[in-house]
């Protein structure tokens, strides 16, 4: 008669399971090549101390960024409305016909700046107009005039702001690119001009990028009125509005419904919050005692939390405790689940067993 397999054997199934998971994990260390992390206990003091160190949000790098961008300078393709007081004779100078059939698409009457960023006027000639703000345009002119003219009155004015943008795009209403003018723009104004966040945006991830670096603005409604909200725009700028479903977090395991559970608008996602998204724990296999939280953290490696919920504070615990984006939330079965799942393995091999003695009798 053939044997049996040894697991088969064994009378108590209990200690088959726990065996076999523990011999599970640890061959799985062993393939890594590296002992697991250590568990932390999710309680009142580690709450405090992820509090105390910022916790699992986003960085605000609006303190970080340069200086704020000077007052308007003229561009190339700018167009430019200058008048010298007492010589009407250089309003046919503007392009100006008096007709009124005029595009939407035409450019307002005016002289345009050359793409070299030069300017040609008359009894001027030409001169440099690209950097210079409207002020110091307007003196260069009447200097160059009092060659011809008398004490000459210039007024300079832009009319068309066409030489800079900042872009908008993610996740707002109207992607696309807003003109830079003499009013300085914040990042909340430049928002509102693209019609505001979509439904699915991530307040608290925004991301300007400025000169080929990028700074992560907060922008949530209990930082609105910091220092991000008023972050002046810049020409060149890049504004993204983050989506909240690439800040999911994976909630797996002996949940009603697994799922990929998306932070709030503000960003923010407590580990109540993931749970709840998944339908709960599930009555009949979890083990509410066995609730880990699994963050992969650059800088000092894996970390893995565990909350017992079998505590009467633990939900309170669990309201408290953030998540972090890509966080896994992995809720453990009881001692009879996994019992189950191990002998529905072994199972098939003592069925084949059984045969195979039957048939050799």
């Amino acid at each position: 008669m053939p044997a049996l397999p040894a697991a088969a054997q064994t009378p108590d199934g209990q200690d088959v399971a726990e065996g076999a998971a523990e011999d599970a994990a640890d061959g799985a260390a062993e393939d890594a090549g590296a002992p697991s992390p250590p568990v932390e206990e999710i309680d009142g003091a580690l709450i405090r101390r992820e509090q105390a160190r910022g916790g699992a949000r986003a960085r605000d790098h609006s303190a970080d960024l340069p200086s704020e961008p000077a007052g308007y300078a003229i561009g190339a393709g700018d167009v430019l409305q200058i008048t010298v007081w007492d010589h009407p004779e250089l309003v046919q100078a503007l392009g100006f016909s008096g007709s009124a059939l005029t595009r939407p698409a035409d450019a307002p009457p005016g002289f345009v700046v050359d793409q070299d960023g030069t300017l040609q006027f008359p009894f001027a000639g030409r001169l440099r107009a690209e950097g210079l703000s409207p002020q110091q345009l307007q003196a260069a002119l009447a200097r160059r005039l009092a060659h011809v003219f008398r004490d000459p009155q210039v007024t300079v004015r832009v009319a068309s702001f066409r030489a800079k943008r900042v872009h908008v795009e993610g996740e707002i209403r109207e992607p696309g690119a807003l003109p830079v003018n003499d009013v300085p723009m914040t990042v909340l104004d430049a928002i509102g001009r693209v019609g505001g966040f979509t439904a699915s945006a991530d307040l608290s991830r925004v991301v300007l990028a400025r000169a080929g670096r990028e700074w992560w603005l907060d922008l949530s409604p209990a930082t609105r009125d910091g220092q991000a909200a008023r972050v002046r725009l810049a020409d060149g700028d890049r504004l993204r509005v983050m989506s909240r479903d690439d800040s999911g977090v994976f909630v797996m395991g002996e949940v009603n419904k697994p799922v990929i559970a998306v932070p709030n608008r503000d960003g923010r996602l407590t580990l109540s919050d993931a749970i709840a998204q998944a339908g709960s724990l599930h009555p009949g296999t979890a083990d509410a005692a066995k609730i880990y939280v699994i963050r992969g953290d650059p800088a000092a490696g894996p970390r893995v939390y565990r909350l017992d919920a079998t505590s009467p504070v633990a939900m309170i615990l669990a309201n408290q405790f953030t998540l972090a984006p890509r966080d896994v939330v992995y809720v453990d079965g009881g001692g009879l689940v996994r019992l189950h799942r191990v002998l529905s393995l072994l199972l098939p091999a003592i069925n084949n067993g059984l045969t195979a003695w039957i048939v050799g009798e």
